[in-house]
């Protein structure tokens, strides 16, 4: 059996009546056709359609390539199979296709953004199968070949590459190979071994199989040091029984005739046949640390379990979901083509399936986010034996093998659309799928332009370490880790990663900046109830106290807390050393980020439970010129249930007043109020009051109480596909953020970058 896909029901616990469920309920199938473009009037029709499709079909006969800048064809692929080898079910034919099919174009979208059809051709002859596929150039931008049966799949594929100017990628071959080969990659480095060295076993002579012995010679394997066996046992120079073209290619010469005598003393084993192939006593017998990818499916050649049993020191990689390392071709197909599609690539050839595999390698040996460890059943992911291959929900696949695939096919002169920036295309490629990320990146690529010195309070936390070397890795400055040197190594140790050089450590305890910072509290506090061994006290045991001193007094740029403390306790701390900017008031900011809406700020969301007029009137000054800073023009929308007075009521009253106070301060930005919020978005409904000052949605949206802001931003997250990200902190002397008790990783060092570009803006 060629596929390692995870068919399996009993890996994944569902049942039939499930799945049967998931594909009968509502729409039948798992996809649709959605419009790019509005099609609501008869302009936009006349725009789309007659007569103005005209105009790109002219200027596409003139200039061919302009199909990718007219058309969807250069995000588009074709998931093509005749049926012949679907999963591990053998041949079903084209029909019974369909559902995998449809499933393969679900995979590229959801993990690529690439578009994708299914087409289930209803023949089994090879002629025909290729005359049928190499007229549809015009239409895709690469084919995707998908469960057709050896040795046809080889003939196709090589066919339609010759007679095709846009990729073909056969994935039940090449996928398995590449994913599989990154896997080997790291099992050698972990073992010891030079990959051109390592003696490796396949059992199985299929496509997959075949498709894997290649690619590891491409990739240095000694040829000689390669057996591949089928059921009749070791591929040797000079057999005939059983043997084609391509299996002839990977004969050597060796007197080993059978499974047994091609494992005594291997390094390492392919299987991409069937369950219980290897023995008990054929893993005995391999070298030290040997290194098996048991990848038959539904069952493995040996389970992991049995492996272990008689051989400790085994890496072992199976195709299953339940078991460490599992080789899963969703880790390759739809990043490959994402880098080939975004080139305008001839051909997916040697040099980019290796690029492929040595990035998915790369991955597998970076700190593990733990949103990846989550959707990985709750269990640590970290580099070593039970960890060589990431993990299929890792989003930060598509920025590292889509940008290295996009560049071995630029060196390999197979790009027809060479990218300039490779760096700006990988965060491009990030924020494609997270709408966050891509409003983050003008904020991100300032950072990294100035980079600051950034004081992790909370020093001792996991998360807060991992955020802070993430921090220094991204490029964003100097972190500062508070805590006691020896608690924060030995974590370090502990997660296996290396604490990069330029994280700073500093124990509250200890520091020789404790006196200078407590007679600096004391003089700001002495008034306020404390004494000076309150002070002192402070600055040797609360640490928010400390890292905000460091701030206050020069020492570091910017802060972030609260992992360990609520807000309002975080806070607390802090304001006894930072005091609210001259002139404005403190609150808190959250941008809500969609795909297709773009960003939206949001005011108060922390701060003020129902703030009158001037601190509204402030509030959307501050938020106004945060918008500036991240690039947005602002418009500004005083909420409220009512639009202009009608209907009135008694809460109405500070927005308006606000609204006036804006009036007499001579603003430069738009606002208008008080309004309801789907007048400030709609610009339909925003016609029916003509008066209106807002010339486009509102994108600050400035809220009559701190009750109306927790709902709104708390609610459409999971109501929509929206995102936000804070409530980020406005209105401090210093640049300090506050986290949330349950932040993750990837939310401390986000918010950690806000607060590093406050600290930028005051340069």
């Amino acid at each position: 059996m060629d596929d390692v896909k995870a068919a399996d029901t009993r890996t994944t616990r569902i049942t039939a009546e499930e799945a049967l469920a998931l594909h009968a309920e509502g729409k039948p199938g798992k996809l649709e056709i959605r419009l790019t473009k509005p099609l609501t009037t008869a302009r936009d029709l006349s725009l789309a359609y007659s007569p103005g499709v005209a105009e790109p079909c002219l200027h596409i006969h003139r200039d061919p390539s302009l199909a990718y800048d007219y058309t969807a064809k250069g995000n588009m692929v074709a998931v093509i199979s005749n049926g012949t080898a679907v999963l591990g079910l053998g041949n079903l034919g084209a029909l019974a296709s369909k559902p995998v099919m449809e499933g393969k174009a679900a995979l590229f979208k959801r993990f690529a953004d690439v578009d994708s059809i299914d087409l289930c051709i209803d023949t089994e002859d090879a002629d025909a199968f290729v005359n049928a596929v190499r007229y549809l150039s015009p239409s895709f931008g690469g084919i995707n070949l998908e469960d057709i049966k050896a040795p046809e799949c080889f003939v196709i594929e090589q066919r339609l590459r010759e007679l095709m100017d846009i990729p073909v990628f056969h994935d039940d071959q090449h996928g398995t190979a590449i994913v599989a080969a990154a896997g080997l990659i790291n099992a050698c480095h972990l073992t010891g071994r030079e990959l051109a060295e390592t003696k490796l076993v396949i059992n199985g002579a299929g496509s997959a199989a075949i498709a894997c012995a290649e690619l590891v010679k491409a990739m240095g394997i000694r040829p000689e040091n390669i057996l591949m066996c089928d059921t009749k046992g070791v591929l040797w120079r000079g057999r005939t029984e059983g043997m084609n073209q391509w299996k002839s290619a990977h004969t050597v010469t060796t007197d080993r005739r059978t499974l047994s005598q091609a494992l005594d003393g291997a390094d390492a084993f392919f299987g991409l046949s069937v369950k219980g192939a290897v023995t008990a006593d054929m893993v005995r017998s391999m070298a030290p640390n040997p290194i098996i990818f048991a990848m038959a499916n539904p069952d493995p050649e040996i389970t992991p379990d049995d492996a272990h049993a008689v051989r400790p020191d085994v890496i072992i990689a199976t195709g299953r979901s339940d078991y460490p390392n599992q080789v899963n071709n969703v880790l390759g197909f739809p990043y490959i083509f994402r880098g080939a599609l975004d080139v305008r690539a001839s051909t997916i050839n040697d040099a980019m399936k290796v690029a492929a595999a040595e990035a998915l390698a790369m991955l597998a040996r970076e700190d593990v986010p733990e949103e990846v460890a989550g959707a990985g059943g709750g269990k640590g992911l970290r580099f070593g034996p039970q960890y060589i291959i990431p993990h299929a929900f890792d989003p930060r696949l598509i920025a590292r093998v889509s940008p290295a695939v996009a560049k071995a096919a630029m060196e390999s002169g197979v790009a027809r659309k060479p990218l300039m920036d490779l760096q700006r295309y990988a965060r491009e490629l990030a924020g494609r799928l997270d709408a966050g990320i891509s409003a983050l990146e003008a904020i991100t690529e300032r950072v990294r332009a100035n980079p600051q010195k950034v004081v992790f309070a909370e020093g001792e936390e996991e998360k807060v370490i991992r955020a802070a070397i993430a921090f220094r890795n991204a490029g964003y400055g100097t972190p500062v880790l508070i805590g006691r040197e020896e608690r924060i190594k030995a974590t370090v140790a502990a997660l296996g990663i290396p604490l990069p050089d330029g994280v700073e450590i500093h124990n509250a305890r200890l520091s020789g900046s404790n006196l200078r910072y407590a007679e600096w509290l004391y003089e700001r506090q002495q008034r306020n109830g404390l004494l000076f061994r309150d002070c002192q006290r402070l600055v040797n045991l609360d640490r928010n106290v400390f890292a905000a001193c460091m701030v206050a007094l020069g020492d570091a740029d910017a802060m972030v807390s609260g992992v360990t403390r609520s807000t309002g306790v975080t806070l607390e701390g802090v304001t006894k050393a930072i005091d609210t900017a001259p002139g404005t008031v403190l609150f808190g900011l959250t941008m809500l980020l969609g795909r297709s809406s773009g960003s939206t700020l949001i005011a108060d969301t922390a701060i003020h439970e129902r703030p009158d007029a001037t601190t509204l009137a402030e509030i959307a000054i501050g938020a106004a010129a945060a918008a500036r800073r991240m690039g947005l023009e602002p418009r500004v929308a005083f909420l409220s249930f009512s639009n202009f007075g009608a209907p009135g009521g008694t809460i109405t009253g500070p927005v308006q007043d606000a609204v006036k106070l804006l009036d007499g301060r001579g603003v430069d930005f738009e606002y208008d109020g008080e309004m309801t919020a789907d007048v400030a978005l709609d610009p339909r409904l925003r016609a029916l009051y003509p008066f209106c000052r807002l010339t486009g949605p509102a994108n600050v949206l400035v809220m009559p109480g701190l009750h109306a802001a927790h709902i709104l931003t708390k609610a459409v997250p999971n109501l929509t596909s929206a995102t936000t990200l804070g409530p980020v902190l406005v209105g401090l002397e210093h640049p300090v953020q506050i986290v949330s008790m349950d932040a993750s990783v990837n939310q401390i060092l986000d918010m950690a970058c806000f607060a590093a570009h406050g600290a930028v803006k005051r340069d």
